[in-house]
Protein backbone atom coordinates (compact mmCIF):
# COMPACT_ATOMS: atom_id res chain seq x y z
CA UNK A 1 0.00 0.00 0.00
CA UNK A 2 1.73 3.44 -0.66
CA UNK A 3 2.32 5.30 1.91
CA UNK A 4 -0.47 8.06 2.45
CA UNK A 5 0.35 12.11 1.69
CA UNK A 6 1.03 13.96 4.47
CA UNK A 7 1.45 17.88 5.40
CA UNK A 8 4.04 19.17 7.80
CA UNK A 9 2.96 22.37 9.18
CA UNK A 10 5.90 24.30 10.47
CA UNK A 11 5.13 27.06 12.99
CA UNK A 12 8.07 27.94 15.12
CA UNK A 13 11.87 26.46 13.55
CA UNK A 14 14.54 27.32 10.70
CA UNK A 15 11.88 28.64 8.36
CA UNK A 16 7.90 28.31 8.98
CA UNK A 17 5.76 26.68 6.50
CA UNK A 18 3.93 23.71 4.89
CA UNK A 19 6.05 20.52 3.95
CA UNK A 20 5.07 17.92 2.03
CA UNK A 21 7.47 15.06 3.96
CA UNK A 22 9.39 14.50 6.99
CA UNK A 23 12.80 14.86 5.35
CA UNK A 24 11.79 18.17 4.43
CA UNK A 25 10.42 19.22 7.90
CA UNK A 26 13.30 17.45 10.28
CA UNK A 27 16.31 19.67 9.31
CA UNK A 28 14.24 22.46 10.11
CA UNK A 29 13.07 21.72 13.86
CA UNK A 30 15.53 19.03 14.99
CA UNK A 31 17.66 21.04 17.33
CA UNK A 32 15.58 24.10 16.58
CA UNK A 33 14.90 26.09 20.45
CA UNK A 34 11.44 24.88 21.03
CA UNK A 35 10.12 23.97 17.66
CA UNK A 36 6.01 24.31 17.50
CA UNK A 37 5.00 21.82 13.93
CA UNK A 38 2.64 18.76 13.60
CA UNK A 39 1.77 16.57 10.94
CA UNK A 40 -1.46 16.84 9.08
CA UNK A 41 -3.68 14.20 6.82
CA UNK A 42 -4.96 17.00 4.14
CA UNK A 43 -3.49 19.82 2.65
CA UNK A 44 -6.87 22.00 3.61
CA UNK A 45 -6.23 21.10 7.45
CA UNK A 46 -2.51 22.01 7.28
CA UNK A 47 -3.48 25.70 5.55
CA UNK A 48 -5.87 25.97 7.72
CA UNK A 49 -4.03 25.34 10.92
CA UNK A 50 -0.86 27.07 9.31
CA UNK A 51 -3.17 30.04 9.58
CA UNK A 52 -3.75 30.10 13.09
CA UNK A 53 -0.67 31.21 14.94
CA UNK A 54 -2.54 30.15 18.39
CA UNK A 55 -3.11 26.66 16.94
CA UNK A 56 -3.32 23.93 20.00
CA UNK A 57 -1.14 20.99 20.14
CA UNK A 58 -3.26 18.27 21.18
CA UNK A 59 -2.57 14.74 19.82
CA UNK A 60 0.66 14.25 17.39
CA UNK A 61 0.68 12.33 14.38
CA UNK A 62 3.48 9.34 13.81
CA UNK A 63 6.34 11.46 13.53
CA UNK A 64 7.90 12.50 17.17
CA UNK A 65 6.46 15.93 16.95
CA UNK A 66 6.84 18.06 20.30
CA UNK A 67 3.67 19.28 22.50
CA UNK A 68 3.73 22.30 23.53
CA UNK A 69 2.63 23.70 26.73
CA UNK A 70 3.06 27.48 25.42
CA UNK A 71 -0.63 28.61 27.44
CA UNK A 72 1.25 27.83 30.55
CA UNK A 73 4.15 29.44 29.68
CA UNK A 74 4.72 33.08 31.63
CA UNK A 75 4.72 35.74 28.70
CA UNK A 76 8.02 37.70 28.93
CA UNK A 77 7.84 41.25 27.15
CA UNK A 78 11.35 41.19 25.65
CA UNK A 79 11.26 45.21 24.78
CA UNK A 80 10.74 45.97 28.22
CA UNK A 81 13.27 43.35 29.70
CA UNK A 82 16.28 44.88 26.78
CA UNK A 83 15.23 48.46 27.50
CA UNK A 84 15.70 48.14 31.77
CA UNK A 85 18.62 45.52 31.57
CA UNK A 86 16.28 42.96 33.25
CA UNK A 87 19.04 39.79 32.45
CA UNK A 88 17.15 37.28 34.21
CA UNK A 89 14.34 37.53 32.51
CA UNK A 90 16.09 38.15 29.03
CA UNK A 91 17.89 34.76 29.87
CA UNK A 92 14.83 32.90 30.63
CA UNK A 93 13.43 34.21 27.09
CA UNK A 94 16.43 32.89 24.92
CA UNK A 95 15.91 29.47 26.93
CA UNK A 96 12.41 29.67 25.72
CA UNK A 97 14.20 29.85 22.16
CA UNK A 98 14.81 33.63 21.55
CA UNK A 99 17.56 34.36 19.42
CA UNK A 100 19.00 38.00 20.83
CA UNK A 101 21.40 37.95 17.60
CA UNK A 102 18.70 38.20 15.08
CA UNK A 103 16.83 41.04 12.99
CA UNK A 104 13.36 41.73 14.18
CA UNK A 105 10.82 43.76 11.49
CA UNK A 106 7.35 45.11 11.31
CA UNK A 107 4.94 47.46 9.65
CA UNK A 108 2.47 49.98 10.95
CA UNK A 109 -0.38 51.12 8.90
CA UNK A 110 -2.53 54.27 9.75
CA UNK A 111 -6.09 52.80 8.76
CA UNK A 112 -5.85 50.11 6.29
CA UNK A 113 -4.94 50.56 3.93
CA UNK A 114 -3.63 54.02 5.02
CA UNK A 115 -0.32 55.25 5.03
CA UNK A 116 2.22 52.61 6.11
CA UNK A 117 5.94 52.23 6.88
CA UNK A 118 7.97 49.64 8.56
CA UNK A 119 11.19 49.33 10.01
CA UNK A 120 14.14 46.74 11.03
CA UNK A 121 15.51 46.76 14.62
CA UNK A 122 18.37 44.81 16.28
CA UNK A 123 16.82 42.47 18.64
CA UNK A 124 19.82 42.40 21.46
CA UNK A 125 19.95 46.21 21.64
CA UNK A 126 16.44 47.59 20.21
CA UNK A 127 18.74 49.63 17.43
CA UNK A 128 16.86 50.46 14.21
CA UNK A 129 18.62 49.27 11.32
CA UNK A 130 16.49 50.66 8.65
CA UNK A 131 13.13 51.81 7.98
CA UNK A 132 10.94 53.11 5.23
CA UNK A 133 8.11 55.14 4.71
CA UNK A 134 4.89 56.48 5.17
CA UNK A 135 3.72 55.62 1.85
CA UNK A 136 -0.10 54.35 0.89
CA UNK A 137 -0.70 50.72 1.70
CA UNK A 138 -1.45 47.87 3.85
CA UNK A 139 0.08 46.52 6.87
CA UNK A 140 0.05 42.99 5.37
CA UNK A 141 2.45 44.84 2.02
CA UNK A 142 4.34 46.59 4.45
CA UNK A 143 5.09 43.27 6.72
CA UNK A 144 5.89 41.84 3.43
CA UNK A 145 8.74 44.27 2.17
CA UNK A 146 9.97 44.56 5.11
CA UNK A 147 11.31 40.64 5.38
CA UNK A 148 12.81 41.30 1.74
CA UNK A 149 14.02 44.48 2.36
CA UNK A 150 16.28 42.52 5.39
CA UNK A 151 16.51 39.57 3.31
CA UNK A 152 18.51 41.84 0.97
CA UNK A 153 20.40 44.21 3.44
CA UNK A 154 21.46 40.36 5.12
CA UNK A 155 23.02 39.03 1.78
CA UNK A 156 24.57 43.00 0.70
CA UNK A 157 26.29 42.80 3.80
CA UNK A 158 27.19 38.96 3.81
CA UNK A 159 25.34 37.80 6.69
CA UNK A 160 22.64 35.84 7.84
CA UNK A 161 21.00 36.91 10.90
CA UNK A 162 17.46 35.39 11.35
CA UNK A 163 14.94 37.87 10.68
CA UNK A 164 11.76 37.85 12.86
CA UNK A 165 8.07 38.34 11.41
CA UNK A 166 4.94 38.65 13.21
CA UNK A 167 3.28 38.48 10.11
CA UNK A 168 1.95 34.77 8.66
CA UNK A 169 1.04 36.00 5.97
CA UNK A 170 3.87 38.20 4.48
CA UNK A 171 6.06 35.12 5.47
CA UNK A 172 3.76 32.92 3.29
CA UNK A 173 4.46 35.51 0.68
CA UNK A 174 7.69 35.79 0.75
CA UNK A 175 8.02 32.00 0.43
CA UNK A 176 5.93 31.98 -2.53
CA UNK A 177 8.33 34.92 -4.13
CA UNK A 178 4.57 37.06 -4.57
CA UNK A 179 2.78 39.37 -2.65
CA UNK A 180 -0.96 38.09 -2.90
CA UNK A 181 -2.10 41.89 -1.70
CA UNK A 182 -5.96 42.66 -2.76
CA UNK A 183 -5.28 46.48 -2.61
CA UNK A 184 -5.82 47.86 -6.32
CA UNK A 185 -3.41 49.20 -8.07
CA UNK A 186 -4.13 52.74 -9.71
CA UNK A 187 -2.80 56.27 -9.72
CA UNK A 188 -2.53 56.11 -5.88
CA UNK A 189 -1.02 53.11 -5.24
CA UNK A 190 1.38 53.21 -8.33
CA UNK A 191 4.74 53.40 -6.45
CA UNK A 192 3.66 51.11 -4.16
CA UNK A 193 3.37 48.23 -6.42
CA UNK A 194 6.51 49.66 -8.70
CA UNK A 195 8.15 48.62 -5.27
CA UNK A 196 6.39 44.77 -4.51
CA UNK A 197 7.66 44.28 -8.20
CA UNK A 198 10.88 44.99 -7.35
CA UNK A 199 10.94 42.91 -4.44
CA UNK A 200 9.38 39.96 -5.82
CA UNK A 201 11.93 40.41 -8.94
CA UNK A 202 14.79 40.05 -6.13
CA UNK A 203 13.30 37.17 -4.55
CA UNK A 204 12.81 35.05 -8.24
CA UNK A 205 16.47 36.38 -8.82
CA UNK A 206 18.36 35.72 -5.55
CA UNK A 207 18.96 32.63 -3.19
CA UNK A 208 19.41 33.09 0.56
CA UNK A 209 19.49 31.55 3.95
CA UNK A 210 18.65 33.58 6.26
CA UNK A 211 16.29 32.11 8.49
CA UNK A 212 12.44 33.82 8.50
CA UNK A 213 11.36 33.10 11.88
CA UNK A 214 7.88 33.57 13.40
CA UNK A 215 7.84 36.42 16.22
CA UNK A 216 6.11 34.29 19.27
CA UNK A 217 3.91 37.46 20.89
CA UNK A 218 2.65 34.86 23.25
CA UNK A 219 6.19 34.54 24.37
CA UNK A 220 8.08 37.20 24.20
CA UNK A 221 5.62 39.77 23.78
CA UNK A 222 5.57 43.03 21.26
CA UNK A 223 8.51 42.44 18.59
CA UNK A 224 11.49 45.36 19.11
CA UNK A 225 10.47 47.03 15.42
CA UNK A 226 6.66 47.23 16.76
CA UNK A 227 5.64 50.96 16.17
CA UNK A 228 3.92 50.91 19.40
CA UNK A 229 0.17 52.49 17.80
CA UNK A 230 -1.82 50.01 19.60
Amino acid sequence: MAKRQKYYVVWRGLQSGIYLSWEECEPLVKGFPNPKYKAFNTEAEATAAYADPDYPLGKQGEEPLESQQESKKPKIEVMKAISEGKEALIDQAVAGGLLLNALAVDAACSGNPGMMEYQGVYVATGQRIFHFGPMFGTNNIGEFLAIVHGLALMKKQGKSLPIYSDSRNAMSWVKQKKCRTKLERNAKTEQLFQLIERAEKWLCENTYDTPILKWEKGLWGETPADFGRK
